[in-house]
């Protein structure tokens, strides 16, 4: 009984190291293959993350809606690329 428990929980555990995606491709699950998760994470960091203001120079610029940008310091909106700030 003992023993059957432990390699429940040893197979458990590998299972949990094997699991599809990390961060924000973890909804994904084990669909639509690695290298799209991957590319689809690498994309979506660079979209959330935040950039360098032009005018203010501080990091504050974030992702309004597609190609749109805004400091959240001195509100300075402008178009950019569609995942990041430059194209």
């Amino acid at each position: 009984m003992r023993r059957n428990l432990l390699a429940f929980l040893s197979c458990r555990c590998v299972l949990r190291a094997m699991r599809a995606g990390e961060g924000t491709t973890k909804r994904f699950g084990a669909r639509y293959g690695s290298r799209l998760r991957k590319r689809v994470e690498e994309i979506e960091k660079a979209q959330y993350a935040t950039y360098q203001c032009s005018r203010c120079g501080r990091v504050a610029v974030r992702r309004v809606a597609v190609g749109i940008w805004q400091c959240r310091k001195c509100g300075h909106k402008f178009a950019g690329g569609a995942w990041s700030p430059t194209v």
